[in-house]
């Protein structure tokens, strides 16, 4: 698809959860390293609910025990649908855990409303039946008002099969993506049962009724954003963790039972906390024009939230994008704007379709962290091999040469499953066997050594490496997919054993 000039991808991780604590950024705003995703991999306005999260994370050896909240969390979490594997957490069974402090309430109305009406409000509803097309299928409106009565009429029939991913068409793309790969992963471990579908594990229905949207107040950004502004309606959200399709095996495994317990039901009145907790302030969602229908877009919500956070403005002209001629160019092209420290650079080369709001709303973000200087590093061989994954090519490391600005040069050279490391006159081989050969010495029972050597070998033999999407002929870096993809490759490294095996050390 194609995006007007000077559109892209994504703010920050900040959100609904940050709005009004004052000036500046909440310090998830910006990438802890540059030109590389937090460990989160995807803002931090996605819940991490909506479908069983188990999978291993890549700075964690095994996945955790215990049912995660089955809907989107409120308080002090920002809301989206959900993406990649998680871990399973602690708390309760599907209903929101307690917030301390005062603005508890106000993130219930922002984080709630949010997780419903930031799918469509004021813009298109995309209804995506996955488990009858492997594309979705968007069904634009031609205005905010028209889009919002498809809202009402599919979420208050709590027709929420494609709840997940009724967003702008490339938000939604990944998302399908993710899921689809995930429960599949899933069911192969035997964490879901064999015939579990994408829609099937969400463990949550959200209803609406009587949603009403400040249509004389909305905001036109630029000529393809406007946010829209929900005033009034009530947003009724109902749980039951034991729907969610979890084999015998893994649930005696984890030691869960969840056969007493009883579904949760929440109504939010949103015109009533607007007024006791919002301090009279709708809640604000974005949308975005993609050929001529208008789509909701979460990104842009977040984006929207950062902005106002710090009582900035949208730009008036946002940072055009710049792709590469080919995926191994877009991710040295990438690296080399992080050594630079060239914010600008780096948003350029994100997919202007994936990353739109970090294109429109870059030049605030690029001055708010001011120049940097340069590290005066080169990288002179970036030598790559790529394959296909869903939803774009991965781009595996081979060779890479770095020039620091003392003139030494180093490189790390990848030789079957090993790694030759040069530089300063010396060199070493790091072999993934020596890794796995140190674990399996330890004082682990054998069947938990075997499960971290799977996972450790298989990250190290696949997954270095990052996705990058093509978008009208140019290839850019998805830090998105690239996260996604090594999550999937975490899952992937394991067998059904692997994981009871994990989840007994977990105990």
């Amino acid at each position: 698809m194609t995006y007007p000039p000077g559109q892209g991808g994504q703010w920050p991780p900040t959100g609904p959860e940050n709005h009004g604590q004052g000036g500046g950024y909440p310090q998830q705003g910006y990438p802890q390293q540059p030109g590389y995703p937090q460990q989160a991999g995807y803002p931090q306005g996605y819940p991490q609910q909506g479908y069983p999260q188990t999978g291993p994370q890549p700075t964690q050896a095994f996945p955790q025990t215990g049912p995660q909240q089955a809907f989107p969390q409120t308080g002090s979490q920002p809301v989206y649908p959900p993406t990649g594997p998680q871990p399973l957490g602690q708390q309760g069974y599907g209903y929101p855990a307690p917030q301390p402090g005062p603005r508890k309430r106000k993130g219930l109305v922002i984080g709630v409303a949010a997780a419903v009406v930031a799918v469509a409000v004021g813009a298109t509803v995309t209804v995506v039946a996955l488990n009858n097309s492997s594309e979705p299928v968007p069904v634009g409106a031609p205005n905010p008002t028209a889009a919002a009565m498809n809202l009402v009429s599919t979420l208050g029939k709590g027709d929420i099969a494609g709840l997940a991913t009724t967003l702008v068409p490339a938000e939604a793309n990944f998302v399908r993506d993710q899921l689809n790969d995930t429960v599949s992963e899933l069911k192969r471990l035997q964490v879901l049962n064999g015939d579990a579908q994408p829609e099937d594990v969400g463990g949550f229905e959200i209803t609406t009724k009587a949603l009403k949207f400040d249509d004389a107040n909305a905001e036109r950004v630029n000529d393809h954003v406007t946010i829209t502004k929900l005033v009034a309606g009530t947003v009724t959200v109902n749980t039951d963790f034991s729907k969610i399709p979890l084999t015998k095996q893994f649930l005696e495994a984890a030691h869960l039972d969840v056969s007493d317990k009883a579904p949760k039901s929440q109504t939010i009145d949103i015109a009533k906390e607007i007024q006791e907790e919002n301090h009279g302030e709708p809640v604000r969602i974005a949308t975005v024009n993609v050929g001529g229908q208008w789509y909701p877009s979460v990104l842009y919500t977040v984006a929207d939230y950062a902005l106002q956070d710090a009582h900035e403005a949208w730009p008036k002209q946002g940072i055009a994008a710049q792709g590469a001629a080919s995926p191994n160019e877009a991710v040295q092209q990438f690296a080399q704007a992080a050594v630079d420290r060239d914010v600008a650079k780096m948003i350029a080369l994100l997919p202007p379709d994936e990353l739109g709001a970090l294109h429109d709303a870059g030049p605030v973000l690029v001055d708010k962290i001011g120049p940097a200087r340069p590290t005066g590093a080169k990288i002179t061989t970036l030598e790559t091999d790529a394959s296909q994954v869903t939803g774009g090519t991965k781009v595996t490391l081979r060779k890479l040469t770095v020039q620091a600005p003392n003139g030494q040069t180093y490189a790390i050279e990848r030789q079957g499953d090993c790694f030759q490391l040069t530089g300063e006159g010396q060199s070493k081989k790091m072999c993934v066997a020596d890794l796995t050969d140190q674990i399996s010495g330890s004082s682990m029972p054998p069947q938990v050594q075997a499960a971290l050597q799977h996972l450790v070998g298989g990250l190290l033999k696949n997954g270095i490496g990052v996705v990058t999407t093509q978008v009208d002929g140019k290839w850019y870096f998805s830090p998105f997919r690239s996260f996604g993809e090594l999550e999937l490759t975490a899952l992937r490294s394991l067998t059904p054993e692997d994981v009871l095996a994990l989840l007994e050390m977990a105990r």
